[in-house]
């Protein structure tokens, strides 16, 4: 459906209708997302933490490395850390060279959780883009690759 047809206007310029489209694929994506995560009782962003953490191959990240490579940057990293301890997901300690510093590590519970959201989650992304040719995707990459930067 034609964005004007969806917002039941007409006459949107083009980037207008640019932004808006952008806001409805992120929105589509979000939903998609969280309705395959919610019944492992893990949110979007809880799930990034955990990709961030096994891609580490298993040496711990501090706080600001997990917030730096957040997706969504208005996440609360300490508050998402905090939920997965609780979950057994991760773990913190306490930098043995400097005190002040907090390393947060994926459990094997973590690992298996993703072994499993791995698969649901790359069909997701692939349904989600089924509707455009392999050509059409590195394109549209490219192409928001330059209006993001």
């Amino acid at each position: 459906m034609k964005t004007e047809e969806l917002l039941k206007t007409a006459n949107l310029n083009e980037p207008k209708k640019l932004v808006i489209n952008i806001m409805l694929c992120a929105g589509k994506a979000t939903a998609m997302m969280n309705e395959a995560l919610k019944p492992y009782e893990i949110s979007m962003q809880q799930f990034n933490v955990l990709r961030i953490l096994r891609g580490q191959k298993g040496k711990p990240a501090n706080l600001s490395t997990i917030q730096e490579r957040m997706v969504n940057k208005m996440s609360n990293t300490t508050r998402l850390v905090d939920k997965l301890i609780n979950k057994n997901l991760v773990e913190r300690y306490t930098c043995e060279k400097n005190r002040r510093k907090i390393e947060i590590i994926i459990t094997k519970e973590g690992l298996q959780l993703l072994e499993i959201l791995d698969p649901i989650v790359d069909n997701l992304e692939n349904d989600f883009s089924g509707h455009i040719s392999q050509e059409e995707l590195i394109k549209l990459n490219e192409i928001l690759e330059k209006v993001r930067n």
